[in-house]
C-alpha cells in the first residue's frame, strides 16, 4: 500500500494544558508591528518524524517534561493573545499553558513510504484540532501532539499561532525543548523578546513601495476556488536544478541562487496552469528573513516574526510569453529590496493602514525553510526522518503558499521538496509545464512527486 492511501487508527488521550515548571512573570508583552499584521493571524502546522532508537524511553514523557521546563524560558507561549486599541496584539502572560496531546498510532514509520513528504496521510489525526483551540485570540498559542508509532518511532506535530513567531523563532523554541530533553538545564540560545525593535517609527511614515499590501479587487473570482483542490509535492534534486539552470543564460544563472531560479520558474508554471487573462496582474511574494538586514542585526535569540514579504509583479501575458530570465530578474530585484528601512516602512504601513493582509488575488507566496533547521531538531532520538511544514497552502486563503523543504529521497539524494495546492484542472497543466523542462532529462517529475486529492 502506498502512503497516499494509507489509513490507520490513532488513539489520543484527553488534551491537557501543560504549564511552565515554575511560576513565571504575570505581565502583558506587546507584539511588534510586524508580528500582528492580518496575514500572520493564523495557525501554522509543522510535523517531525523520528525513528526508533531501540531504547526504553517514552518520547511522550521525555518531551512533555522538556516542554514544561522550556516554557519557564519561553513563558509568553504559555499566555494568550488579546487585542487592544488599533488592533494591536499583546500577549497576556497568564501561564495557562500550551495544549498537549499524548497519542498512539497503529502504524509504523515504514508504512508511510520510502519518501516522507507532504501531504501526509491522516494529518488531522496526528495533529488534532481540539475544538475551540484554533482561534487567534484567547486560545493556546501552541498545540503539540506526540504520537508513538508501533515501530518505536514517534511523530512530533505542532501548531503555532503565527503572530507569535516565524519559522526561525519556532525552530529556536523546538531546539530549546530538544536540548532540555537531552539533559540540558537551560537552552544554549536564550530567548530574546525585544519586539519593540520592529515597531513603527514615531511618527510612522511609509518610505518604500509595498506592492505586497496593494488592495486588489477580485473582479474575476481569481482567488483559487476551494472545491476540487489537489495537494501535491514535487522533488527537485541536483538533476532538476541543473536542468532548470540550463534553460537560463549562463551569466545570469551564475549570479542567482537556487531559491531565485526555482521561484521564478514555479511562478511562471503556476501562472500558465491557472490561465489568468493576459492583461491581469500576477504576483509572487518571497519570504525574506530580515534578521541580518538590520545594523546591528536582530539579536541572537529573537523569536518574533523577522521577515519581509517583498513582491514581484507583472502581467500574466508578459510572464508566460517572455523567457524565464525575465521572471528571474523580477524575483531577484524583489528580494534585494529588503533593507532595515524597508522593514521599518512595513511596520509604519501596518500602523497607518490598520494592519492589512498581504495581497492574495493572483498571488503565489513562497517560503524557503531549507536553512531554518527543522531537519536538525533532536529530542534525543537523533535528527528527524522528515522535519518541516506539515502541508502547503496554509493560511487565511488556502492554496496561496508553497514551502521549500530539505529532504533526502529514497536514493539518498538530497534536494528540495515543495508542496503546492491547485484546482484539479490547473494541477494537470502545472505538471505538463514541469515535464516540458525535464523531458530532456531521462526521468519524469511524476515519478518524483506524491499526490493526494485534498478536501482543504
Amino acid at each position: 500500500m502506498g502512503s497516499k492511501s494509507l489509513t490507520f487508527r490513532v488513539t489520543r488521550q484527553k488534551p491537557e494544558l501543560v504549564r511552565p515548571a515554575k511560576s513565571t512573570p504575570r505581565e502583558c508583552k506587546v507584539l511588534s508591528d510586524i508580528d500582528d499584521q492580518e496575514g500572520l493571524r493564523f495557525q501554522i502546522p509543522v510535523i517531525q518524524f523520528y525513528r526508533s532508537d531501540d531504547g526504553r524511553r517514552d518520547p511522550v514523557k521525555v518531551i512533555r517534561e522538556a516542554i514544561v521546563k522550556a516554557l519557564v524560558f519561553y513563558y509568553p507561549f504559555a499566555g494568550r493573545l488579546r487585542e487592544c486599541a488599533g488592533r494591536k496584539l499583546v500577549v497576556d502572560c497568564t501561564g495557562e499553558g500550551v495544549m498537549f496531546i499524548e497519542a498512539d498510532a497503529e502504524v509504523t514509520l515504514e508504512q508511510f513510504g520510502e519518501e516522507l513528504q507532504p501531504p501526509f496521510p491522516c494529518l488531522e489525526e496526528l495533529l488534532y484540532d481540539v475544538p475551540e483551540s484554533a482561534g487567534v485570540l484567547h486560545c493556546p498559542l501552541l498545540l503539540i501532539q506526540v504520537t508513538r508509532l508501533r515501530c518505536g518511532g514517534f511523530i512530533f506535530a505542532l501548531r503555532l499561532n503565527h503572530a507569535m513567531s516565524d519559522a526561525a523563532g519556532l525552530v529556536q523554541f523546538m531546539n530549546a525543548v530538544g536540548e532540555i530533553a537531552r539533559g540540558a538545564s537551560a537552552p544554549s540560545v536564550l530567548p530574546v523578546w525585544q519586539r519593540e525593535l520592529l515597531n513603527a517609527r514615531d511618527p510612522p511614515r511609509v518610505t518604500c513601495t509595498h506592492h505586497e499590501y496593494d488592495e486588489v479587487a477580485d473582479t474575476k473570482g481569481t482567488i483559487i476556488p476551494l472545491d476540487d483542490m489537489v495537494h501535491r509535492s514535487f522533488f527537485f534534486g541536483p538533476a532538476e536544478v541543473s536542468a532548470l539552470r540550463k534553460s537560463i543564460p549562463l551569466d545570469i544563472s551564475r549570479k542567482c541562487s537556487t531559491f531565485e531560479v526555482l521561484t521564478a520558474y514555479l511562478w511562471r508554471c503556476r501562472t500558465i496552469a491557472l490561465q489568468p487573462e493576459p492583461n491581469e496582474e500576477v504576483r509572487v511574494i518571497c519570504v525574506v528573513n530580515a534578521r541580518s538586514k538590520f545594523d546591528p542585526p536582530l539579536p541572537q535569540g529573537y523569536y518574533g516574526n523577522g521577515f519581509a514579504l517583498p513582491v514581484a509583479l507583472t502581467t500574466a501575458g508578459e510572464l508566460c510569453k517572455r523567457p524565464l530570465e525575465y521572471a528571474l530578474e523580477l524575483v531577484t530585484k524583489a528580494k534585494g529590496d529588503v533593507t532595515e528601512d524597508y522593514m521599518k516602512s512595513v511596520a509604519d504601513l501596518m500602523v497607518i493602514k490598520g494592519r492589512p493582509h498581504f495581497t492574495v488575488v493572483r498571488t503565489y507566496l513562497v517560503s524557503d525553510v531549507t536553512r531554518i533547521g527543522f531537519n536538525k531538531v533532536d529530542f534525543g532520538w537523533g535528527k528527524p526522518a522528515y522535519g518541516g511544514p506539515a502541508k502547503g497552502g496554509v493560511g487565511a486563503i488556502p492554496g496561496v503558499v508553497s514551502f521549500y523543504i530539505t529532504v533526502t529521497n529514497k536514493n539518498g539524494e538530497k534536494g528540495i521538496v515543495f508542496p503546492i495546492c491547485l484546482p484539479g484542472f490547473a494541477m494537470n497543466r502545472f505538471v505538463r509545464e514541469l515535464e516540458k523542462l525535464l523531458s530532456n532529462n531521462h526521468h519524469s517529475i511524476i515519478d518524483r512527486s506524491i499526490f493526494v486529492r485534498s478536501a482543504l
